[in-house]
């Protein structure tokens, strides 16, 4: 737009930052109506089109407990040429069997930091949570598929209140010990603040774990994502989960509310010369379009600027 924003670099912050789009998944199994295959093929062929690398596609979870994702068999084959990452979400040993036999490469689990998310989101204690994980991650190791594990609730529950740094950190290292090739942070309810992002990730490195191995995944409850995010940036983390549109929220955490919308954050990098391989206006006329199919305009501030419509 007219050369806006103007490139100021920042110093101390990484060259690249390669996006994790999680819109597709992420942000659809959260929408009240069913939101046809069709269009969420096109989704993700329009968010490949415009530039994003890693887009997670689907869920292979039982259909009772995300029914907005029960088409992932139908949906997958889909994607067949599709030019990014398609990783997707199992739940279990059978949510693997389901994925690898359409071919997925890249898988997720889906972790606690605290207990009382992990007994509602997944009926069990975090460290029974963990055993289940164990045999997946094993097996898709085996099958040299790309294993990312996803922490929640690493910076407040809604239940509990402040989790204690050590207490995540030590739930991290087990995720990482099954055999997880990266690990995403979950702001679930949006709680975090810079400091407080800058201190957790000191204390996964004093603990042996790389920055490279970790990205950040921040909700928007309070204003703060993009604030966490160059937090995270200025610690050398360059995986920053994003959701076009600022699609999404979490379906057993009420208060939280939408994910960092990846327009917001292109615009954030741009600004700052940090490469992204995004074209922010096809981003932007892709979340337009998918807003439509939803029937309600995006949340994104930079999808609405740029788009001029309120």
């Amino acid at each position: 737009m007219n050369g806006l924003p103007m490139t100021v670099p920042s110093p101390g912050l990484p060259a690249r930052v390669r996006i994790h789009e999680v819109g597709a998944r992420d942000g659809l199994q959260n929408e009240k109506t069913a939101v046809p295959t069709a269009v969420k093929a096109e989704f993700i062929h329009r968010l490949a089109a415009a530039g994003l690398t890693t887009i997670e596609a689907t869920s292979f979870v039982h259909p009772k407990w995300v029914p907005q994702l029960a088409d992932a068999e139908q949906l997958f084959p889909l994607l067949g040429d599709v030019e990014a990452a398609l990783p997707v979400l199992v739940p279990n040993e059978r949510g693997l069997d389901r994925a690898l036999a359409l071919g997925a490469t890249r898988i997720a689990v889906f972790g606690s930091a605290t207990e009382t998310f992990a007994s509602r989101n997944l009926n069990r204690t975090v460290a029974e949570s963990l055993a289940m994980f164990e045999p997946v991650v094993a097996r898709a190791r085996q099958e040299e598929a790309h294993v990312r594990g996803y922490l929640s609730m690493c910076f407040g529950d809604p239940w509990e209140g402040p989790v204690p740094v050590s207490q995540v950190v030590s739930v991290a290292k087990a995720l990482l010990d099954l055999g997880c090739d990266e690990l995403s942070l979950g702001d679930t309810i949006g709680v975090a603040t810079p400091g407080h992002v800058q201190e957790l990730l000191r204390s996964l490195n004093e603990a042996g774990v790389g920055t490279d191995r970790i990205g950040v995944h921040f909700h928007d409850t309070y204003g703060q994502a993009l604030s966490n995010t160059l937090a995270a940036l200025r610690h050398g983390v360059t995986t920053v989960d994003a959701s076009a549109g600022g699609l999404g929220g979490c379906p057993y955490a009420k208060s939280a509310t939408g994910n960092l919308a990846t327009e917001d954050l292109v615009w954030m990098l741009d600004g700052l010369g940090i490469e992204t391989g995004v074209d922010l206006a096809a981003l932007t006329a892709t979340s337009v379009w998918m807003a439509e199919q939803l029937g309600r305009p995006s949340p994104s501030r930079t999808v609405r600027a740029l788009s001029h419509k309120e």
